[in-house]
């Protein structure tokens, strides 16, 4: 079954949605469609900062709750709630919570193929 298929009318809160702890400071929950997928961050001030890039998509951020810097190529972008940032493929880049909670919610169209089996816990949360 499509992920899509097991989401349709039905609404799910954040607090529903399995969590992974990635690393210390580091919570994640994920809500993905067959289309698009959301991954909430959950971050702590002192967390273990890891520099990364994907090759292959862009990645939208978008700041909930908190302040935090996104560096993208070593360049800080101060985010406070309600502040997005395109960060284009091949940029290495990380954030840096400066307050908590500092809420990250990382929006990837399509989805990441490495985080499928995070998105189908929900659907077999769902499914009990």
């Amino acid at each position: 079954m499509k992920l899509s298929e097991a989401l349709y009318r039905t609404v799910v809160n954040w607090d529903d949605v399995p969590e992974d702890v990635i690393r210390p400071g580091v919570r994640r929950r994920v809500y993905s469609t067959d289309e698009v997928m959301l991954c909430w961050h959950s971050l702590s001030v002192g967390m273990d900062l890891r520099p990364h890039s994907h090759a292959d998509f862009d990645q939208l951020a978008l700041i909930l709750a908190g302040e935090a810097d996104y560096y993208i190529d070593d360049v800080p972008h101060r985010m406070t709630a309600g502040s997005m940032l395109l960060v284009p493929a091949g940029a290495e880049h990380y954030i840096k919570p400066l307050t908590e909670p500092c809420i990250n919610l990382d929006v990837f169209a399509p989805p990441r193929e490495d985080y499928a089996d995070i998105a189908r816990k929900l659907t077999d949360v769902l499914a009990q």
